[in-house]
């Protein structure tokens, strides 16, 4: 009779182990509490190993975003020069979207940890401001030659991100319960039929008619939004769509 060997469990990458062996000791002792030394003794590796994948220990809490900004970056290369921007660019936002549902757990972690850490969110933000930079160079190359083109880039970049994370920030207060989806889908809504056009023209909700030049609904109206002068331009765009959904 023969005794067949059973082959052990394959490791993990080293870039995964890393991430693992981190986020259960942020878990365990508190993110700053953690030091680079600590993951990598956890881990089973040496300091160069975990340098060689990351730069700092704020990148291990971010390891899919350079990856997901290349695919967005790749998609809207490859878009046919035809097809509708807004609708190319709320596409793109959607696989950002996608990464975060692909581990909810993870990313639902990452998401408390985040708000515990000051700074953590401002690495957050930093990461956020390169996909709306993205965005908007996009929307640049399709708007050169328009009037107020690179204005209406900026715009609508700002107004996908915010209505992006929207939607995701939704997603995660439900711990990835409800659908990503559906949920971006409608968030993302809003922005196309605020800019986004169609074969009769540019669509005609009371935002885009507002920021475009358009007629709108209630002409006697004025609305008056006081920012601070070093908002972020999402945040304004974001104020302008609330002051309109309520008048």
């Amino acid at each position: 009779m023969s005794s067949s060997s059973v082959a052990p469990p394959a490791k993990p990458p080293m870039r995964d182990a890393l991430v693992a062996a981190a986020f259960r000791l942020f878990l365990e002792r508190g993110y700053e509490q953690t030091t680079v030394d600590d993951i990598v003794a956890l881990a089973g590796v040496g300091r160069r190993s975990f340098f060689r994948y990351f730069p700092s220990k704020e990148d291990v809490v971010f390891p899919d975003h350079e990856g997901c900004l290349a695919d967005m970056t790749a998609f809207l290369a490859a878009g046919d020069p035809e097809c509708e921007p807004v609708r190319r660019v709320c596409d793109a936002a959607r696989l950002v979207l996608r990464m975060y549902a692909e581990n909810p757990t993870f990313s639902v972690q990452r998401y408390r940890l985040t708000k515990q850490v000051p700074g953590l969110r401002a690495y957050e933000l930093s990461v956020v401001w390169r996909y709306e930079r993205a965005l908007a160079e996009y929307l640049r190359g399709r708007y050169a030659g328009r009037p107020d083109g690179t204005l209406r880039a900026d715009v609508v970049a700002a107004a996908v991100v915010a209505a992006h994370n929207n939607a995701l920030r939704s997603w995660l207060r439900s711990d990835g319960r409800i659908d990503a989806d559906e949920t971006v889908g409608h968030a993302l809504g809003y922005v196309q039929a605020a800019f986004g056009t169609t074969a009769a023209g540019p669509a005609a909700g009371p935002a885009s008619a507002a920021l475009f030049g358009g007629p709108v609904e209630h002409p006697d109206d004025v609305v008056v939004l006081v920012s601070r002068r070093d908002a972020p331009l999402w945040r304004v765009v974001q104020e302008i769509e609330t002051a309109f959904g309520r008048a």
